[in-house]
């Protein structure tokens, strides 16, 4: 049985507590344990509390699901990018998988919710990764 460990972004919680329940629901599909859940302020909040997540030894992979949504500047672009390359460093530094659940940028709050499957694309990323990799 793969083990998971949960990364969720607070910010656009309407939007992320569905991306939640659908991790939740493929990994009970998927025959994978979400070991641990760790709920960050947002996306840009993730990578240090996968990096955590990841050192663990009872953990074989990382989803993080997010949701960022744009606004009147370019700051949902930089966001996304920040976010995107740092897990993406957790993942090779720790040499275990950490996948992006996150819809955006560039996306509205109601382009956001169509996008909820994103959490469960994570933990079937994560497992097929885990499998890939044994």
């Amino acid at each position: 049985m793969v083990s998971l460990g949960l990364v969720v972004a607070r910010f656009n919680s309407s939007v992320t507590e569905q991306m939640e329940e659908a991790a939740h629901d493929a990994a009970a599909e998927r025959d994978a344990e979400v070991a641990e859940t760790i709920h960050v302020p947002g996306a840009y909040d993730s990578p240090l509390a996968a990096d955590r997540l990841a050192r663990r030894d009872d953990i074989d992979a990382v989803a993080v699901v997010g949701a960022i949504v744009t606004g009147d500047t370019d700051h949902d672009r930089v966001i996304a990018d920040a976010t995107a390359r740092s897990l993406t460093e957790v993942s090779l530094d720790r040499d275990k998988p950490v996948t992006f659940g996150v819809s955006g940028p560039g996306m509205s709050g109601a382009e956001a919710r169509e996008r909820v499957s994103k959490g469960a694309e994570a933990v079937y990323a994560a497992t097929e990764m885990v499998e890939a990799l044994a």
